[in-house]
């Protein structure tokens, strides 16, 4: 009895959270390179000295759902983001828009 109620008190192992800061991939450099200065290190938003919020890119309500809405924002910017259509390439930004997408979006929060 005692080892049933240990086994449910402590839950079932949970998946490491992905940390930006471990990826040696090029779409983690990308990011620490153009997105961490704005979005955080690991992409959990900042608020600027001035106040401006710069939103997580991890939880929250997202106002781009899809990855191609992510690759048009990096791309043309607005909403206070600048553009990297002149910065990166075509294949850089898609790469970035799936790195948002598929491993900071899908992590366990």
């Amino acid at each position: 009895m005692f080892a049933a109620v240990g086994i449910f008190a402590c839950g079932s192992p949970s998946v490491p959270k992905y940390t930006i800061a471990d990826d040696k991939s090029y779409e983690a450099s990308l990011f620490r390179q153009n997105c961490a200065v704005c979005h955080g290190r690991e992409g959990e938003g900042t608020t600027t000295e001035a106040g401006l919020v710069v939103p997580s890119l991890r939880s929250g309500n997202f106002k781009f759902h899809t990855q191609n809405e992510i690759f048009n924002q990096i791309t043309n910017g607005g909403n206070g983001m600048t553009p990297f259509a002149d910065q990166l390439t075509d294949r850089e930004r898609r790469m970035l828009a799936s790195f948002v997408f598929e491993k900071l979006r899908a992590q366990p929060k």
